[in-house]
């Protein structure tokens, strides 16, 4: 027994070489492509418990060889090796493995040699014929293999890929494959060199790298430069950036991108990650040179838990110009519009039906047109929500509440605080009727200095003043369906809510601040509720009754659902602007149609056409025709509604002057997926102008082991005096290797 486990000993030890000595892809360094591999498995203690088996077990006392043959196998710590013959010369301390010779990691690779000769307690040797089955469908041969002090591993003749092997002709190359004249793995260092490595698509050498250093798949992180990114811009001419990757340690790591231009400057880009116990953050910095000035962007991200209700964090969001934005293409981690930058430091609380939030944000503004003088500081914000459970009548309250107080150098300094209440009954009729009443109320206070400033252009400067809003609203739905068999079911459904509540009215536009109401769009979404506004600063009230007829036809594969609606008050509310189609008694009339004949067609359209004249105020249509494998989908939009009109001060410039003109704009946009192959293509033209606004498409084909994305995007939208742009993206990617691109913009 002592031989034998000392015999399996020796084999145990061929198997963790061999797997420290084949898992050796190409791979650039980055931690996003290590390719994961047997390498540096923690190699089997002699003292684990070992089970080892094999046909006939033969001992040379005359030259101390212990030899063992036929299905040799031995397992110790998950690790399980097979090989037709080991022979073990006592006196030398040389092992020699023959025969198919197999190891199986716990994680399912798989690791092959013809032969194997171990000596100097198993950390020299020399292999004949390596070959592996990696993670990630990734495969690698080499002709012959060499162990140096345990430190060195060397390869010669090694190939590598990640492709499927044709069934037809498993001769055929695959799709691509690394082929390198030798290879040298660093297992101290965790690093691997290559030498004379060529990228060969479909048998044809297309790249020669005489060099490369990259590391060790056994480490998932490892320290590097990463495959380099080159393209072409209008404004910064020729440009190539040069990756580095810095895995600080287990929890942190830094990627660093100098960018080289043909026109301007160069730029650089940082990034910094770390993962704490409690959360994760973000830090992401870029600078450069364009047009003689510095220029930078600033992004810091982080989120910590607290405890199992609490957590806090932020979002900073800083950028020097657009320009720099446009010409480098960076600020990729910026949060918001590229207009607009917010930037929030926050905590937040989550309870049973509850949420609570207090925030701090502030705004850079990234347009000419808007200085950050005229943008609000929001400091501090507190947001409560709380959603009730079912009570003994079968009714559920709910309430929400806040206070923040809003700065501007120049403009509306506003503080408010509100309370929303809300309770609801719903029920139902004896004659299948169903009824919901409900009891809302809205509270606010306000203290605010500079009204008569943007945005509000109050008549008072100073206000200072709070009030209440109470409602009652009952809601009444009667659905009639019937199933005619052949022809299917059919619904009618009337509708119908009345809602009782003091007038409002326009005195709103001089007594109250306006922080949160000042965009609006009326349409079969808000026709029932409350307030037909965002926020709670513009209030709708008075006596006035909801209505609408809801229909539905569902046969077989088809199905028809409709709603058409008004609203109806007891005077005429001039809080609404004329064109927004709540201005008289009577509202304009929304509709909304879906039809959807079959599994691959369907259509929605929606509409707001004016009381009176019948005149389209507003169009909406969306419509879908096709499969997954292709399918066409188009758009059309129009709006005669000015939201300008809601910044209470002199009338808006007229439409002549270019400032504001109807929405008419139509798109289209196909898609499809076919097997490895994938396309989108869409477009967007302004009806008013006759003119493109937009278009682009991405074509990708992708299988096992390679992808190409190929994206094209132009846009006509006047952009700092730069009327249109075009960006071109070309992918390559080599899965388990890398990526390779190339820009334009």
């Amino acid at each position: 027994m002592p031989r034998r486990i000392e015999l399996y000993r020796t084999l145990l030890f061929t198997a963790l070489f061999a797997a420290g000595l084949m898992g050796l892809p190409f791979v650039p360094a980055c931690a996003q492509f290590a390719l994961p591999t047997s390498t540096g498995h923690a190699t089997a203690s002699n003292n684990a418990p070992v089970t080892f088996s094999a046909d006939q077990v033969d001992y040379d006392r005359e030259h101390s060889l212990v030899i063992a043959r036929g299905m040799v196998e031995a397992w110790q710590n998950d690790h399980v090796l097979r090989a037709d013959q080991v022979v073990f010369n006592r006196n030398t301390g040389v092992a020699t493995a023959t025969g198919h010779i197999a190891l199986l990691e716990p994680d399912g690779e798989m690791l092959f040699a013809n032969s194997a000769v171990l000596s100097n307690n198993m950390r020299d040797g020399v292999f004949n014929g390596v070959g592996a089955l990696l993670a990630q469908n990734g495969r690698m041969a080499a002709n012959g293999g060499r162990r140096t002090n345990g430190e060195l591993n060397e390869l010669s003749k090694v190939v590598y890929s990640s492709c499927d092997l044709c069934t037809a002709d498993p001769t055929k190359a695959p799709l691509w494959q690394l082929r390198a004249r030798s290879g040298v793995q660093d297992v101290e260092h965790k690093m691997i060199e290559y030498y004379d490595a060529t990228l060969e698509i479909d048998g044809l050498p297309v790249a020669y790298f005489p060099f490369l250093a990259a590391p060790d798949p056994s480490t998932p992180r490892q320290s590097g430069f990463m495959v380099p990114w080159a393209g072409n811009s209008s404004n910064v001419g020729a440009f190539v950036g040069v990756p580095y990757y810095w895995a600080i340690d287990t929890q942190s790591d830094a990627t660093f991108v100098p960018t080289f231009t043909s026109k301007a400057g160069p730029q650089g880009d940082v990034q910094y990650r770390r993962a704490f116990n409690d959360g994760t953050l973000l830090v992401n910095v870029s600078g450069g040179y364009l047009n003689g000035t510095a220029q930078g962007t600033v992004v810091a991200r982080g989120q910590f838990s607290y405890d199992d209700t609490w957590r806090w964090g932020f979002d900073i969001n800083r950028a020097s110009s657009l320009i720099y934005l446009r010409d480098f293409h960076t600020g990729m981690d910026l949060q918001g519009s590229l207009n607009l930058l917010p930037s929030t430091l926050y905590a937040e609380g989550f309870g049973q039906g509850s949420y609570t939030r207090f925030d701090v944000i502030s705004y850079q503004s990234l347009s000419t047109t808007v200085a950050d003088t005229n943008l609000p500081v929001v400091a501090p914000r507190f947001i409560y929500s709380f959603v009730g459970q079912p009570d003994a009548w079968g009714g559920r309250l709910s309430l929400d509440m806040g206070a923040f107080n809003i700065m501007r150098g120049v403009g509306t300094n506003t503080r408010r605080a509100n309370l929303t209440v809300n309770y609801e009954r719903p029920f139902t009729g004896a004659y299948g009727d169903l009824w919901k009443v409900t009891l809302h109320g809205d509270a606010a206070a306000y203290d605010a200095s500079d009204n008569n400033a943007q945005p509000n252009f109050g008549r008072a400067g100073r206000i200072d003043t709070g009030r209440a809003l109470p409602q009652i609203a009952i809601d009444w739905r009667w659905p009639f369906a019937r199933d005619s068999g052949a022809w299917g079911t059919q619904l009618i459904e009337p509708m119908a809510q009345l809602i009782l509540a003091p007038r409002a009215g326009q005195r709103q536009l001089s007594r109250i601040p306006n922080e949160d109401s000042f965009d609006f769009d009326f349409s079969d979404v808000n026709l029932f509720g409350f307030n037909r506004f965002p926020g709670i600063d513009r209030q709708e009230g008075g006596t006035r009754l909801n209505a609408a007829i809801h229909g539905a036809w569902y046969l077989g594969g088809t199905t028809f659902d409709g709603m058409v609606g008004q609203s109806y008050r007891t005077y005429k509310d001039d809080l609404f602007p004329v064109s927004s189609g709540l201005y008289n008694q009577v509202s304009d009339v929304v509709a909304r149609g879906t039809f959807a004949p079959t599994a691959w067609a369907d259509l929605t359209y929606r509409t707001r056409l004016d009381a009176r004249t019948g005149a389209t105020r507003m169009s909406d249509a969306i419509a879908s025709f096709g499969t997954p494998r292709f399918r066409i989908s188009g758009g059309y939009t129009y709006s005669a509604f000015n939201s300008y009109t809601y910044y209470q001060q002199a009338a808006p410039p007229p439409s002549t002057s270019g400032f504001y003109s109807p929405r008419n704009e139509v798109s289209l946009a196909a898609t499809s997926n076919w097997g490895k192959y994938k396309l989108s293509a869409y477009a967007r033209r302004n009806l008013a102008t006759n003119q493109m606004v937009s278009y682009g498409g991405d074509l990708v084909y992708d299988d096992e082991c390679f992808k190409l994305d190929l994206k094209l995007v132009h846009t006509n939208t006047t952009y700092l005096s730069q009327t249109s742009s075009t960006s071109l993206l070309l992918l390559f990617t080599f899965k388990t290797v890398g990526t390779f691109g190339y820009r334009a913009l």
